[in-house]
């Protein structure tokens, strides 16, 4: 189908609903809406990226944190759908569907993002600011530079803005040498 067949069957506004039904359809593209209902499609994640969550899944399971805690992909409702590369849930409250198929934040403790090409300011600014609002206490990115730096933010009740963690970024090396402590 051409982009004239795409664009004519698009709905007129994207709900939460249409945009789970998008990706269900679609296998080779990652779909994500803003709260304002900006709809973004992209590749899906390329062999690094795809390391790179997968070995930070195995850091948190190694270190005491469930499966049901430690979950790749999962979307969730911040105002808009939101699918961060990894998230954490407290203990004994795995993502729950919300006001449609994406998670609610209830219980989410970190969401993590790592950039790729092209998506640096979703992932640093918009992303964060959106999380913020959402009132999800921790949030890091990972940028794939050259030591694989790990941003690490939690939430400041006070203002409702991410404060970076005492120590600043760090690579991503020495992150797995740490014990995770994200409650």
């Amino acid at each position: 189908m051409g982009a004239e067949g795409v664009g004519a069957a698009m709905p007129r506004q994207v709900t939460l609903d249409d945009l789970a039904m998008m990706a269900a359809a679609d296998e080779n593209h990652h779909y994500e809406l803003s709260p304002e209902a900006g709809l973004s499609v992209t590749p899906l994640a390329d062999p690094d990226h795809a390391l790179l969550v997968s070995r930070m899944f195995a850091w948190f399971l190694t270190n005491g944190y469930g499966p049901e805690q430690v979950v790749t992909d999962c979307g969730i409702d911040v105002g808009g759908g939101r699918v961060p590369d990894l998230t954490v849930w407290a203990a004994g409250t795995p993502p729950r569907a919300a006001r449609s198929s994406y998670a609610g934040t209830s219980g989410l403790l970190l969401a993590v993002e790592v950039v790729s090409g092209g998506s640096e300011v979703v992932d640093r600014i918009i992303k964060k600011t959106e999380y913020a609002k959402a009132g999800i206490p921790r949030y890091w990115f990972v940028d794939r530079d050259g030591a694989t730096t790990v941003h690490r933010h939690t939430l400041d009740p006070r203002t409702g803005e991410y404060e970076i963690d005492p120590g600043g970024a760090q690579p991503f090396g020495w992150l797995l040498a740490t014990t995770p402590d994200v409650s």
